[in-house]
Parts: C-alpha cells; structure tokens; sequence
C-alpha cells in the first residue's frame, strides 16, 4: 500500500460552489436554444466534460449537435460563466482550509477539473494558484472526465503514482474517473448520489478535514 504522496481536488461542487453558477447559465443556453431545461437534465450533466454537458442540452432541445452548433453553444456558454465568475465565486466550507492543510503537509496537491483551461483560470484568481502544485483542465486531455485521464496527467505533473493519491470528488463522473485512475476518493457533500465502490469513501462536506483523515482514506484504497 502506498503512502498517501498527494491530494488531487475537483473543483466545481467540492472547493467552489459554482455549480450555481453553470446553473444559471445552462438553463439560460437551454431557453436560447429553443426549450426550458428540466431538473433532470441538467443533473445529468453534473461533472461532464463541455461536450459531455452540451451534448446532453442539444438532445434535450431536439437540435443536431454539429461541430459547428457545438462550438458556437460552447463560446457563448464560456462567455456567461466568465462574466458570473467574475462577478464572485463563492468557496463551498471548509474548502480553503483543507486546502492549506494539505500544503502545510507537504503533500502535493493539484487541481483536477472538466472545466476548461480559460474558465479555470478566472477561477484560480479566488482559489489562489499558490495553494496548487498543478492544475489540469477538461480541454487539456484527450478524453475529459469521466476517463481517467485528467487524474493520470496530474500525478504525472507531480511525479507520483496515483495510487499514492486521494481525490476529492463530488460527482458521479468526477469519481469513476479518480477511481479508474487507481485513486482513493474522499466523495463529499454530492447533491447527485455516487454508488459506493472499493476505495471510496463518503464525507458530508470539506469542514473539519484533517491530514490524518486524508490518510486514513488513502489506507482503504484496495490493493
């Protein structure tokens, strides 16, 4: 079993309550393109990828999802939770402290998000870069989330093995892609439910986490 080396964090849901924000404007986009979103529908795009979640949209609305409707659904998307980011980006409790524990560690910590590179960026102005040894964004992978492989980069950028990591996840996707990875997964506080599975263990929120806890969780990752 390997020592817990790093912490890899999901960002929308887990440290930022951002998905309020991607609320207000899919269902925006949604309205745009012809139809109101249901409830369903947008938790069925929880933790996608850009693609993944407009994709879901295009169908909903009975438009053909084109490279080209894709990408133009894509650019305005972008553009409206740039402005609301900017607008305030709200940290989810107990996130930053978490955050500073593990740095104050000495363990690796890295950023691990379907969000794009662009989007992250603003987002990092409230998270602080310096609390990150890497970051890997949805637009930087081959396959985003729910792949393994955004989790696969980041213990690469910070040479490790996955199997010395933890992720904290929120989503279903977020946390078949940590566990395909071959991490341990710390699931917190997730409005849609994740099946429990080897390796996962389930938190109501960031609040309260301690070093040793990241430990422990690494210690149930099977062999």
């Amino acid at each position: 079993m390997s020592e817990l080396q790093a912490v890899l964090f999901d960002m929308d849901g887990t440290l930022l309550d951002s998905e309020r924000l991607w609320d207000v404007a899919v269902y925006e986009l949604s309205a745009r393109l012809g139809r109101e979103l249901t409830h369903e529908v947008r938790e069925s795009t929880l933790g996608n990828s850009m693609q993944g979640a407009l994709a879901k949209v295009f169908a909903h609305v009975g438009r053909e999802a084109t490279p080209k409707n894709l990408a133009e659904a894509a650019e305005w998307l972008n553009g409206r939770v740039r402005v609301l980011f900017a607008e305030g980006l709200p940290w989810l409790p107990g996130a930053a402290e978490t955050l500073d524990a593990v740095k104050a560690a000495g363990l690796g910590c890295a950023l691990v998000t379907n969000t794009e590179r662009a989007l992250t960026e603003v987002a990092l102005e409230t998270l602080g870069r310096h609390r990150f040894d890497a970051t890997v964004c949805g637009d930087e992978v081959a396959s985003a989330k729910p792949a393994p492989d955004p989790y696969l980069r980041a213990a690469r950028l910070l040479g490790v093995d996955t199997t010395s990591c933890v992720a904290v996840e929120d989503s279903p996707t977020g946390t078949q892609a940590a566990s395909t990875a071959g991490c341990a997964v710390l699931v917190v506080g997730t409005e849609v439910p994740v099946p429990a599975g080897p390796g996962r263990t389930f938190r109501n929120g960031l609040v309260g986490v301690t070093v040793d806890e990241l430990r422990d969780v690494a210690s149930r990752r099977p062999a």
